[in-house]
C-alpha cells in the first residue's frame, strides 16, 4: 500500500469495536518525521485504543496503520523494534530497584553503552538519588518518571506517550514536557495523547481532536483556534449562565466591550473552546 513518504506513522480508515460498541470509527491520520503530535479528547474517546493499535497490542477490525512503513499487523516486530511507549498502565517490577528495572530492560533490548545510558536518563529525569530504591517505595510521580525513562532507553526514533502526565505534580509534569522537548531536538517522532489543554498547546506542533472514536478537526493548534477568533468574552448572567462570544482580534474584542457596557472577562481561546464548539460539551 502506497503512502506519504515523509509519513512516520500513517493511519488510513481505522476501526474497532469491542462488544459491539464502536472505539475507533474510520480514523485517518499522518504524523511526519520529528513531528510532535497530539490527539486529544475526553477519556473514552478512542485515544488509547489507537495506542494500542500502533504499538501492536491491539489489531483494527478495519483499515490500516503503518510505523515506520511497517505494518502493525504483519511486522509488530519490526515495529516494535523502532518505538518506545509509555502505556497509561504501570508495568514497572515494584520488587526491583530502579536501577534494576532499568538494567533488565536494556539487557532484553540489547542496549549499547547501557550503564552509561541509565545514568544520564536518570539525571534528565531526576530519579537519580533513588536509583537503588524498590519501585514499590516511589511515588506515582516518580514511577511515572521511570516508565519514561525505561521507554527512552533504546533511544527509539518514535516514541508513543499516552497520558503521559496524568495525576502527576506541576514539577513532575514540568519535567516530562522538558524531555519531550529535548526528544524533539533530537529529531525523534512524538506521539501524545492528552486531555489536557495547555500541554497540547505547549508542545504539539500539530494535534488531532478525537471525540466518540472520529476526528473531528485537524492542524496546528493556532489554526484549529484561529476558527473561532483570537478572544472570547465572557458574560455571566443574574441567573449564573454563562454567555461568550468569540472576536477575531483584540480590536474587535475591545470595541465589543464598548459596545455591551456590561460586565466582561477577555481571554485568549484555547482548545478548550475549539472542542466546545466542535461537539457541545467540554474535554473532561
Amino acid at each position: 500500500m502506497a503512502f506519504p513518504i515523509n509519513a512516520t506513522i500513517y493511519v488510513k480508515s481505522v476501526a474497532k469495536s469491542y462488544n459491539g460498541l464502536k472505539a475507533l470509527d474510520g480514523v485517518s491520520l499522518e504524523v511526519e518525521r520529528g513531528e510532535v503530535f497530539g490527539l486529544i479528547g475526553p477519556n473514552g474517546a478512542g485515544k488509547t485504543t489507537l495506542i494500542r493499535i500502533l504499538t501492536t497490542l491491539t489489531k483494527p477490525d478495519e483499515g490500516f496503520a503503518y510505523v515506520m512503513g511497517f505494518d502493525v499487523v504483519k511486522e509488530p516486530l519490526r515495529v516494535k523494534g523502532v518505538i518506545g511507549v509509555v502505556h497509561q498502565e504501570n508495568n514497572l517490577d515494584k520488587e526491583l530497584t530502579v536501577y534494576e528495572n532499568l538494567l533488565v530492560y536494556g539487557f532484553l533490548h540489547k542496549v549499547p553503552r547501557l550503564r552509561q545510558k541509565i545514568e544520564y536518563l536518570l539525571e534528565a529525569l531526576g530519579i537519580k538519588e533513588r536509583k537503588n530504591s524498590l519501585v514499590s517505595s516511589l511515588s506515582g510521580g516518580m514511577q511515572r518518571r521511570l516508565i519514561l525513562a525505561r521507554a527512552l532507553l533504546p533511544d527509539p526514533p518514535i516514541l508513543f506517550l499516552d497520558e503521559p502526565t496524568t495525576g502527576l505534580d506541576p514539577q513532575a509534569r514540568r519535567t516530562i514536557w522538558d524531555v519531550i522537548r529535548k526528544g524533539k531536538a533530537q529529531g525523534k517522532t512524538i506521539f501524545i495523547t492528552t486531555h489536557y489543554i495547555e500541554e497540547a498547546e505547549s508542545l504539539c506542533d500539530r494535534v488531532a481532536i478525537i471525540h466518540e472514536g472520529k476526528i473531528i478537526a485537524m492542524g496546528t493548534p493556532d489554526e484549529l483556534k484561529s476558527r473561532l477568533g483570537e478572544f472570547v468574552l465572557e458574560h455571566i448572567d443574574a441567573k449564573g449562565r454563562l454567555h461568550q462570544w468569540f472576536c477575531k482580534d483584540q480590536e474587535e474584542a475591545y470595541g465589543f466591550v464598548r459596545e455591551k457596557g456590561i460586565p466582561l472577562t477577555i481571554r485568549k481561546v484555547n482548545l478548550e473552546d475549539v472542542f466546545i464548539a466542535l461537539t457541545g460539551r467540554k474535554m473532561k
